[in-house]
């Protein structure tokens, strides 16, 4: 599982209070290979744990690293990945499908209610959409994000992502340890 893990692509949360989304989401990103993702929460406190039922344990294969503002995250975030792109309909929206996610990007995904905060559009590079057809305009977060975490892995696979190791040894080597604590638990 760990030569299959992608470093360069990734999962950015704005301010997405249902845990059970939150953990909903990490067991998406685990199943694609996504090591870290980032979580914001400016508005309420984080939650001291995760929804562990509706993870199925994904919080422990998953680094979740957590941020109280938006400046900090996006600066680690710009710091480890070339793109950012948002879900929120504007009119330079393209669609999911017409997006190469086989560089290195990051997929931010906003409140349930309000999305994608205007100051994280504005640190951007676009903003993408899942295309509907019906009356509804957006998909439940986690729903929407296991589309877009698919498509992500179909491109990388078919580019070849998941032949051989990207995480370096060290990596590798520390991950291996934490999760054999993690299964003695």
């Amino acid at each position: 599982m760990l030569a299959h893990r992608q470093p360069d692509f990734t999962v950015v949360l704005e301010n997405v209070f249902d845990v059970h989304n939150v953990s909903a989401i990490m067991r998406t990103c685990d199943a694609i290979g996504i090591q870290e993702i980032f979580v914001i929460n400016d508005r309420e406190p984080p939650p001291g744990r995760w929804g562990f039922r509706s993870s199925g344990g994904a919080y422990k294969w998953i680094t979740a690293h957590q941020f109280t503002d938006v400046q900090s995250c996006m600066s680690v975030v710009r710091s480890r990945y070339q793109q950012v792109f948002t879900t929120h309909l504007s009119s330079d929206v393209v669609s999911l499908y017409e997006m190469n996610l086989t560089g290195s990007i990051a997929l931010v995904f906003g409140n349930e209610q309000k999305g994608v905060s205007e100051t994280l559009r504005g640190m951007a590079d676009g903003n993408f959409i899942i295309p509907q057809m019906g009356m509804i305009r957006s998909l439940n977060i986690s729903v929407a994000c296991a589309i877009a975490l698919y498509e992500g892995y179909r491109q990388k696979a078919a580019a070849g992502h998941y032949d051989m190791p990207k995480l370096p040894p060290t990596q590798i080597d520390q991950l291996r340890s934490d999760w054999y604590a993690y299964s003695a638990e």
